[in-house]
């Protein structure tokens, strides 16, 4: 255990295990999740002994769960959910509901467990891993297909299930039912009054205190306070009995429309995805291997048994409620066939509460663990198995053709003056989009007038885009005024996400030829309205409608290519001043001649007017 009394020595072996196990999962197509439970594996004490206390990591890891509901909670919302309820609460507590009564069934009757812990057994493994399952969709780019939109409706409900189950095991506790009554009444009004304080606080006050940080301009003061609203919340829950992980939720869910969501999403993201991967590890370091060794029919078998209870049920739903096809309904039963990461959290409960034995429970760990293990194998022979079957009777897979709803198809960065005319246009065509901007007046005066879906986030921060979900749009429109910021935001864009367009806001000609080397889309901003007006000054100086849009013409196209020429010779002043000239003077020779062809048609027509008035 050369890491056991270093801190640094336990991070080192942490962080070693990770880099080496997750890239080699991630190859083999098994996932982050399967990596991760590997390390902890290999350096736990049943492994190779190189961190001796599990239970000591364990607790401090489940903050990775907290920040996980809390993200759940903060990319659900009212709207969002209501589109989705037949799916989520239709299709998602049928899956939980018929699972977890089978499930409970099986253990009550052919494992002889209590009442409590059979139903506590069949709501544990009837949840199933959102990590692991979305994971898997957006690997093999099936987030958007029928059985995708079906499995992540599933896994939000599983999810929202969680959090009452994960709350009421320390109620069910058997020696807590003991108690006297007077001691549960109290247990109940704590947490009446840490529910109250939390949606008081939401709403109140969490909106006031971001807008002051955000004033700051601290990007470390904005960590913080996500942190602080996390951790303050959770810790506050956990004061009235009740899981950290209901705070998280709760605080997640009453910030799910706030201006701030992308911000937060972004600071807790990185904290999250740390703290979730040692969580992960923690677990493969609790899972007892030497029962592997000693009873390996008993937890293959119960592993074989999870998977041939769940995917029937599942496959039955999207088969027959939904109506998907019959391969749709195998990769959904297959995605979600296996146990989740809450239902270690639940029976890590259940154990503290008295429900099951250390035995038990490390028992329920290694099935959960293997049936995770298991599910990326079958589905890759499932896909093998489809390829073939589709090659022998010349199958071509139609292209996908539908389009989130959820999902923007474009995100605007920069709500003044340019960024908002947009937005309208957008809105008035009902696609979805998303704006971003960096200044709080604006946001908060766009939201109270306009109704405009417009976050607080700086558009020069990866995670901010990965929050406004910019892979998922089809453009990205720069409507930012400064100049550098654009530029930096057009490269950081192309290099992130090359497939999406760009169209970007230019000030002048030089700004204009930094967006076009960046393969940018570029408009200047008072080129076309100088046009305009351009177009009413001819048109009063004598000049017919078709003679101005013309001659506007002609300029426009002209200009474009004194622009382009220009861009490859920028850079040395005397060719631009020499080029400048040239063309000034070509477009001087080219309206002379539209001028003189102009005047020789009026005579024309004049003299054929002439001509017949003189015809006898």
């Amino acid at each position: 255990m050369i890491a056991q009394d270093s801190l640094l020595g336990s991070v080192v072996v942490f962080l070693s295990a990770a880099v080496i196990t997750v890239p080699l999962a991630k190859r083999l197509r098994l996932g982050a999740v399967i990596g991760y439970l590997v390390a902890g594996l290999l350096i736990g004490p049943h492994g190779l002994g190189l961190i001796g206390d599990p239970d000591r990591i364990a607790h401090f890891s489940e903050i990775g769960v907290v920040l996980l509901l809390f993200i759940i909670g903060l990319e659900l919302s009212p709207s969002r959910l209501w589109k989705m309820r037949k799916l989520v609460f239709g299709f998602g507590s049928a899956q939980v509901v018929f699972t977890g009564l089978l499930i409970g069934i099986v253990a009550f009757l052919g494992f002889g467990q209590s009442p409590a812990a059979s139903v506590l057994l069949g709501a544990g493994l009837a949840l199933s891993s959102t990590a692991f399952g979305l994971q898997s969709l957006a690997e093999s780019r099936e987030l958007h297909a029928a059985h995708g939109k079906l499995a992540f409706a599933i896994l939000l409900f599983q999810d929202m299930a969680a959090i009452p189950l994960i709350a009421i095991v320390p109620l069910i506790d058997p020696q807590s039912v003991t108690g006297n009554e007077g001691t549960a009444a109290i247990q109940i009004l704590k947490l009446l009054g840490s529910l109250g304080v939390v949606v008081i606080a939401g709403r109140y006050l969490m909106r006031p205190v971001f807008k002051i940080v955000a004033r700051t301009g601290l990007a470390e003061m904005s960590t913080a306070t996500a942190l602080l609203v996390v951790m303050g919340t959770a810790w506050l829950m956990s004061q009235a009995g009740v899981s950290m992980a209901l705070g998280a939720f709760l605080a997640g869910l009453l910030l799910a429309e706030s201006e701030y969501k992308h911000e937060l999403e972004s600071q807790i993201e990185p904290f999250k995805g740390l703290l979730l991967a040692l969580f992960f590890m923690s677990v493969g370091m609790s899972a007892d291997l030497t029962l592997l060794v000693e009873s390996p029919l008993v937890i293959v078998g119960l592993t074989v048994l999870l998977i041939l209870i769940k995917m029937p049920v599942l496959m039955l739903i999207g088969r027959f409620l939904e109506g998907v096809d019959k391969d749709s309904a195998l990769k959904l039963g297959l995605v979600l066939a296996a146990g989740g990461e809450f239902a270690f959290v639940v029976f890590q409960q259940g154990r503290f509460a008295g429900l099951f034995s250390a035995h038990d429970y490390d028992i329920l760990v290694l099935t959960i663990t293997l049936s995770m293990a298991l599910i990326p194998v079958l589905m890759l022979a499932q896909s093998k198995i489809r390829c073939r079957r589709a090659v022998a009777e010349q199958e071509v897979p139609s292209p996908y053709k539908d389009i989130d709803a959820d999902a923007p198809r474009v995100v605007i960065a920069g709500m003044g003056r340019v960024g908002q005319i947009i937005a309208r246009i957008l809105r008035a065509q009902n696609i979805p989009f998303i704006a971003l901007d960096t200044s709080v007046e604006t946001i908060e005066l766009i939201r109270s007038f306009e109704g405009v879906p417009v976050f607080y986030g700086d558009p020069l921060r990866p995670e901010i885009l990965k929050a406004a979900k910019v892979g998922s749009a089809e453009y990205f429109m720069i409507a930012t005024d400064d100049q550098d910021v654009s530029v930096q935001t057009a490269q950081l864009v192309r290099r992130l996400y090359p497939h999406i367009k760009i169209i970007a806001r230019a000030r002048n000609r030089h700004h204009a030829h930094r967006l076009t080397d960046e393969g940018v889309e570029a408009f200047r901003e008072t080129f076309h309205s100088s046009l305009e007006m351009s177009r009413s000054a001819l048109q009063g100086l004598g000049l017919t409608r078709t003679q101005a849009d013309f001659r506007l013409r002609q300029f426009a196209e002209h200009d474009e290519k004194v622009l382009e020429t220009q861009r490859t010779i920028r850079d040395d002043v005397a060719k631009v001043l020499q080029n400048t000239h040239e063309a000034r003077l070509e477009l001087t020779k080219l309206f002379e001649s539209d001028t003189h062809t102009d005047s020789s048609k009026k005579r024309g027509r004049w003299r054929s007017k002439v001509s017949v008035h003189r015809m006898p």
